[in-house]
């Protein structure tokens, strides 16, 4: 019970933090600071909230090396001139450009989910990174690797396309509770086709060593 507590608070807080307090605080602002700088003040809770939880989980995995990026890069994206709806354009482009960082690492034969996943075990005390690193040069591996990363650069992309959309449709109000959703969507929609997809290939896997890919697998999608 008193995890579930736990648990509970933590998703309210969460919701105030990203939902609701930057909501506040351009409607404060923007009457008074006009809507670039209230767009600007708005962005700071959830920046800070994300950097506190990663500060307090002291855990590197593939979600919070995407949350650090998109951080760094909204930071840059808030600097420099231009009207509101240019602002939010910027903000976009940071999902886009790590969607872009995922298929272009397709491109070169170098998955990023292969790297990502590999960053997470490296800080386990066992034998994950060694059975993981069995498999870099297996063909059958590789690929699995290849459609994760590729899924998660599409659906990056596609968030990033429709949020750029939503941007002249919607109301600044609007758009700052939507965006929220669409991201939240995005994040758990792709984390939730990894874990079947990887469920799939467990179950599915026709390579020699099946215990092997399966337990690495698993260790694979931990990270993710």
């Amino acid at each position: 019970m008193a995890r579930f507590r736990g648990r509970g608070f933590h998703v309210v807080a969460d919701l105030a933090v990203n939902f609701a307090l930057p909501l506040l605080i351009y409607n404060r602002a923007a009457p008074v600071y006009g809507d670039v700088t209230a767009l600007l003040a708005s962005a700071v809770p959830p920046i800070l909230w994300s950097l506190a939880e990663f500060s307090i989980r002291r855990t590197v995995d593939a979600i919070s090396m995407l949350v650090l990026a998109g951080i760094a890069l909204s930071l840059l994206a808030m600097i420099g001139g231009g009207g509101p709806r240019f602002l939010q354009l910027r903000e976009n482009l940071v999902s886009a450009l790590i969607g872009v960082l995922f298929l272009g690492s397709v491109a070169v034969g170098r998955p990023l989910i292969y790297y990502l996943a590999r960053a997470t075990m490296v800080r386990q005390a066992d034998d994950s990174l060694e059975r993981f690193e069995a498999l870099r040069h297996n063909a059958g591996f590789r690929r699995v690797m290849t459609i994760m990363t590729l899924v998660w650069g599409c659906g990056l992309l596609l968030s990033a396309s429709v949020a750029c959309v939503l941007t002249f449709v919607l109301s600044i109000q609007a758009y700052l509770v939507v965006h929220n959703f669409l991201g939240y969507g995005t994040m758990g929609a792709l984390g939730a086709w990894t874990f079947w997809y990887r469920r799939r290939v467990e179950r599915s896997a026709r390579l020699r060593d099946e215990g092997v890919v399966s337990a690495t697998m698993r260790d694979a999608a931990t990270g993710l």
